[in-house]
């Protein structure tokens, strides 16, 4: 499994049970995650670690962007083939900006940029049509992200969890008010350490902070609870041997948008499904093993879907960040 970044693993029944797992609890223990797959405690920290080692996954804290009066807004600029790579390695290291992606033909990333519905003239959207690497660009706000934590997940490597298992995983409903309330300077050593590691112990945590392990547990579920952190999974699908990803962009009478979207995102090929303002107002993520996989999709499993008036696909050539993550040599990495 470590080597080259050429070498794909062979999803096998345990490795797809745990990453299941871990997109159900990210923080669910070792222990936890074993007696729900039914394999000992220790086979799982093991695999886990190995996967987490050779860059397949990471599990990452995620501050709600909610708290500093942000917005998510989908980005597609347009650019000559030789200011991509420059453009795109400036966009990678700015922290308001994931998931960047360069598509097919080499003249087009999409990206997400947080900030508020009033940014500023000096933000990065008022900032990026007045470079000269930039031929065109397109800015839609994301409106609703859809899927709850049980169902909003890419599972088309296979091997998922059943019912009664995924049950067992079901993390805590709370009840988030509509605006969480912002960390505070305190909190921020806790949130940086999550960011790397978002499984890192109370124990360890506590290391980091001076606080005590107990602090540690209550204030990392008040602010759960308040909806201002939440945890992440980050899958490299291509070490898995998923070598195609793309954005399908589909037109939906607003009448229709919550119904189509639910319907999709419950696809085994699909990683997350949102609506944006603009003509084409349903972004979906599919990932999939090649070519046929994805016209299999699109024929067998999206053509069923009714009330889409229009769609169109963009295929991504490389994948630059995700929510947490560089890729870099083919591996996940700490987005600093």
């Amino acid at each position: 499994m470590r080597g080259i970044c050429r070498v794909f693993l062979i999803v096998e029944a345990l490795d797809g049970h745990i990453l299941h797992a871990l997109q159900l609890s990210p923080r669910a223990s070792f222990r936890r995650i074993a007696e729900v797959i039914g394999t000992g405690e220790q086979t799982v920290a093991r695999r886990y670690r190995g996967l987490r080692r050779d860059g397949v996954l990471r599990v990452i804290g995620v501050v709600n962007p909610r708290v500093y009066g942000e917005c998510q807004w989908v980005v597609r600029v347009k650019t000559k083939p030789d200011d991509l790579p420059r453009l795109a390695e400036a966009l990678v290291r700015r922290p308001e900006v994931t998931h960047v992606n360069a598509l097919s033909g080499g003249t087009e990333l999409v990206c997400v940029v947080r900030a508020p519905l009033d940014s500023a003239e000096a933000g990065l959207l008022h900032r990026l049509p007045r470079t000269s690497a930039v031929l065109d660009m397109r800015v839609d706000l994301v409106l609703n992200v859809f899927g709850s934590p049980m169902d909003a997940h890419w599972t088309g490597y296979g091997h998922v969890l059943d019912t009664d298992q995924v049950a067992k995983l079901q993390p805590p409903h709370h009840a988030h008010p509509n605006q969480p309330t912002a960390p505070t300077a305190e909190d921020q050593p806790l949130l940086d350490a999550l960011a790397d590691d978002g499984r890192m112990s109370d124990s360890a945590l506590a290391a980091l902070t001076g606080w005590s392990p107990a602090r540690v547990k209550r204030r990392l579920l008040a602010l759960q609870a308040g909806g201002t952190l939440s945890y992440d999974l980050d899958i490299l699908p291509e070490r898995l041997g998923f070598m195609l990803n793309a954005i399908v962009w589909i037109s939906v009478a607003p009448a229709h948008l919550a119904t189509v979207a639910e319907q999709i995102v419950r696809h085994d090929e699909v990683a997350s499904v949102a609506t944006v303002s603009g003509p084409a107002n349903v972004m979906v993520v599919v990932i999939c093993r090649g070519p046929a996989d994805l016209y299999a999709y699109l024929t067998q499993r999206l053509g069923t879907v009714d009330h889409i008036q229009a769609y169109d696909v963009s295929v991504r050539s490389k994948r630059l960040k995700q929510a947490g993550s560089l890729i870099a040599h083919g591996r996940l990495i700490r987005a600093r």
